[in-house]
């Protein structure tokens, strides 16, 4: 057995077992980028646009992207047609999380989500106290998994997705991916 030393990620020390896994993850993840809006178009998607540009700029390959307006069905519609996908690994919904009446992609995302990675919610509101402060308690970010796919649930605004992809999906998106295609071959 060879010794591996540890791994400073963001000022952290890796354990030997999470650098294994980071090292065996896959090199790209295929993603499509879904924006949640009643009134952003292709021109105006900046969320989207950022998303977009930082995981290509991570090494992940952006697969399709679409926009569909917030109402329960077609969100629901797409990401199932997206997760159906064999070219997609992980889709990154922008948009619709907030607390307004049109916003409904929690309750969709939610209820689709089997198993849900709770901490990505919590240390992005974490973060993004520390930038906003106290309005950060009205964003309901949330990520997991459906299948052996992963989705995250953004906030649509240009800061709250350079900060979701930033610090928490290109960190870690590829490890995620790793774990959830171990447990669908395991099956």
């Amino acid at each position: 057995r060879t010794h591996i030393e540890p791994v400073l990620a963001g000022g952290y020390v890796l354990s030997e077992s999470v650098h294994k896994h980071k090292e065996s993850a896959p090199e790209t993840v295929r993603v499509a980028i879904l924006t949640i809006s009643d009134t952003r178009t292709p021109q105006t998607d900046t969320g989207g646009d950022v998303a977009e540009e930082l995981l290509e700029g991570a090494g992940q390959e952006v697969v399709e992207r679409r926009i569909v307006r917030d109402e329960v069905s077609g969100i629901r519609n797409n990401l199932i047609d997206l997760l159906a996908r064999s070219d997609v690994d992980a889709v990154v919904a922008t948009g619709g999380t907030g607390i307004s009446a049109r916003d409904t992609t929690y309750e969709v995302v939610e209820r689709m989500v089997e198993k849900r990675l709770d901490g990505f919610g919590e240390i992005f509101r974490m973060l993004s106290y520390e930038e906003i402060g106290s309005a950060a308690i009205m964003s309901r970010a949330l990520a997991g998994s459906v299948g052996s796919k992963f989705v995250a649930s953004l906030p649509g605004s240009r800061n709250a997705v350079r900060l979701a992809v930033e610090k928490l999906l290109v960190p870690e998106l590829s490890h995620v991916v790793f774990e959830l295609r171990k447990h669908q071959e395991s099956r």
